[in-house]
């Protein structure tokens, strides 16, 4: 079965993708970059991410730079999820690495789509 990380401050965020996602993958859940950096150093391998922007110790932003600039890591597809949704945002994250980008609050079944598009790439 293939394995989500997801990253998000927020408890609801975190027990709904936990609730959906579960259905189809092997979901692991963190609430800041920080403790999922940690995770992966311990040698874990998610198949794809899911990375809130704004959280506490280690913000999206600092999560992917350093998920990026990693030989080991760089290449495990992103989706940031936010609820900023200026587009100088959004081209920021996809600059650094990310694959793909999507404005909460989602709609479940696209969330779906854009991960099994970056899991089949």
């Amino acid at each position: 079965m293939k394995k989500i990380l997801v990253l998000d401050d927020s408890l609801e965020i975190r027990t709904l993708l936990d609730q959906f996602l579960s259905l189809f993958y092997e979901v692991i859940t963190f609430e800041n970059g920080y403790d999922a950096l940690e995770w992966l150093q311990q040698g874990e391998l998610p198949n794809l991410i899911l990375s809130d922007i704004q959280m506490p110790e280690m913000n999206g932003e600092e999560f992917v730079s350093q998920l990026k600039a990693s030989g080991f890591f760089k290449d495990i597809p992103v989706i940031m999820l936010s609820s900023l949704t200026d587009s100088s945002e959004r081209v920021k994250f996809l600059k650094l690495g990310a694959t793909d980008y999507l404005i909460k609050p989602f709609n479940p079944e696209e969330l779906q789509i854009r991960i099994d598009n970056c899991l089949t790439r």
